[in-house]
C-alpha cells in the first residue's frame, strides 16, 4: 500500500490527499510532525535514519518524524510512529507549528507543515533498525553546538527546526 500524505494550506486546512512521493517530487506543502523526546536529564534523544532511507540517510534527526494519516490526530500520528520507529510510546504535547521548505541532492523536496510534539521518556528505546540506526541522548546546548560546528550529520528539516524554534523547544525541558 502507498503512503498518502495529506496536503494542506498554509493554515493547515486539508486540501486533498497525494502520494507521499509526488508531493514531495513537486514540492506540495503538506502535514507532517516532529517529536522530540526527552528525559529526566533534559537531554534530548536524536535518532540516526537508517542506511536504506530514500532520502538523509545516516543523518541524525529528533526523536522520530512522519506524515499523520488521513483522520489522524497528530498526537495519534506522533504515538504511532513513536513506536513503529523507536518501539516506546509516551505521553506528548504539541507545542507550536511552522512550515518549511528544504530541497534535497536526490530532486526531492520537503515542504511541510510541522507540527512539533514533546514528550518524556526515561527507558531505553527498542529501535526498529529498518527505519532507525542508532539513537543517543544528548544535552539540547549540545545538539546546538553540534550542528553549528558539524551541520553535515544532521537532516536538513532538524536544523531548520533548531535555527527556527531552539528557543520555543528550549522552553519546554
Amino acid at each position: 500500500m502507498k503512503e498518502h500524505v495529506i496536503l494542506v494550506d498554509e493554515k493547515d486546512n486539508p486540501i486533498g490527499l497525494m502520494e507521499k512521493i509526488e508531493a514531495h517530487e513537486k514540492a506540495l506543502l503538506h502535514r507532517a510532525f516532529s517529536v522530540f523526546v526527552f528525559n529526566d536529564k533534559n537531554e534530548l534523544m536524536l535518532q540516526q535514519r537508517a542506511a536504506e532511507k530514500y532520502h538523509s540517510p545516516l543523518l541524525w534527526t529528533n526523536t522520530c518524524c512522519s506524515h499523520q494519516r488521513d483522520g489522524e490526530s497528530n498526537i495519534e500520528a506522533g504515538k504511532r510512529r513513536l513506536q513503529e520507529e523507536m518501539g516506546f510510546s509516551c505521553e506528548l504535547e504539541e507545542v507550536f507549528s511552522f512550515i518549511y521548505k528544504a530541497p534535497f541532492d536526490n530532486g526531492l523536496t520537503e515542504h511541510e507543515l510541522d507540527h512539533v510534539m514533546i514528550g518524556r521518556f526515561n527507558d531505553e528505546p527498542n529501535i526498529n533498525p529498518e527505519e532507525v540506526a542508532s539513537y543517543k541522548w544528548m544535552p539540547l546546548e549540545s545538539v546546538k553546538n553540534d550542528i553549528e560546528n558539524h551541520p553535515e550529520k544532521y537532516t536538513a528539516w532538524f536544523k531548520i527546526i533548531f535555527r527556527e524554534s531552539y528557543k520555543k523547544i528550549a522552553k519546554f525541558i
